[in-house]
């Protein structure tokens, strides 16, 4: 994967003013954003993913331009092919496992009432051994069993990145060791890049072959 990034953004709450100053340019399959609790590194990937619109700068996921203030390009998120996991999963309660991970499939005829019936929803539910829960709901998962179903969700539209916002922070520790390394192994068959926020050095030598460290809104070099 090739990312190119170079934002500002100035965010005003109240008389408390925040500057965003990202810019970074890689070639890994696995990066990590480091740093602490509002240092800039969830709205970085907001950027990424198109739900935050930067002031100025250039984004750009391989030889896709994604936003460029310049020339004017702003692609709407569903046009960026860019797969965002939120900290609390964002799973919709009143619907099945299967209904969740179709959701994204939602075009034209496809009925979310047979989900099953898609064959890439098929796909991802064997992948994450979620076949046998495909009928349940949100809350009769247990915490890695949603991670997962969050997981075949973003990725049942063969994202160009995976982005990861503090992926474990919900899990107790026993199992957040044991689903940081199914998502390393995970992220190494499927071969999708990721891009993962995190302020646990755990995270960092298993997930991350890139690191980039971010505090108050910039990359500490």
């Amino acid at each position: 994967m090739s990312m190119e990034i170079s934002i500002r953004k100035h965010l005003q709450a109240g008389d408390r003013g925040f500057n965003l100053d990202i810019t970074l340019r890689t070639g890994s399959n696995r990066v990590v954003l480091y740093g602490p609790s509002g240092a800039g590194k969830s709205l970085t990937l907001q950027a990424i993913a198109g739900l935050l619109i930067p002031d100025h700068g250039m984004i750009r996921l391989k030889q896709n331009v994604l936003f460029n203030s310049a020339t004017g390009i702003c692609l709407p998120p569903q046009q960026r092919k860019v797969a965002y996991l939120f900290q609390d999963y964002a799973l919709f309660p009143h619907l099945t496992v299967a209904q969740n991970v179709a959701f994204g499939l939602r075009k034209g005829s496809f009925n979310l009432r047979r989900p099953h019936d898609h064959p890439m929803v098929k796909k991802w539910l064997a992948s994450f051994e979620l076949s046998a829960t495909a009928n349940s709901y949100p809350h009769q998962l247990s915490g890695g069993q949603r991670q997962r179903v969050a997981l075949a969700r973003a990725l049942v539209l063969e994202p160009d990145i995976l982005l990861l916002d503090e992926p474990f922070s919900a899990l107790d520790l026993s199992l957040r060791d044991k689903m940081r390394h199914e998502l390393s192994e995970l992220q190494r068959h499927l071969d999708v890049p990721m891009m993962v926020i995190t302020h646990d050095p755990a995270d960092l030598a298993l997930l991350g072959d890139e690191i980039f460290e971010i505090r108050d809104g910039k990359i500490n070099a």
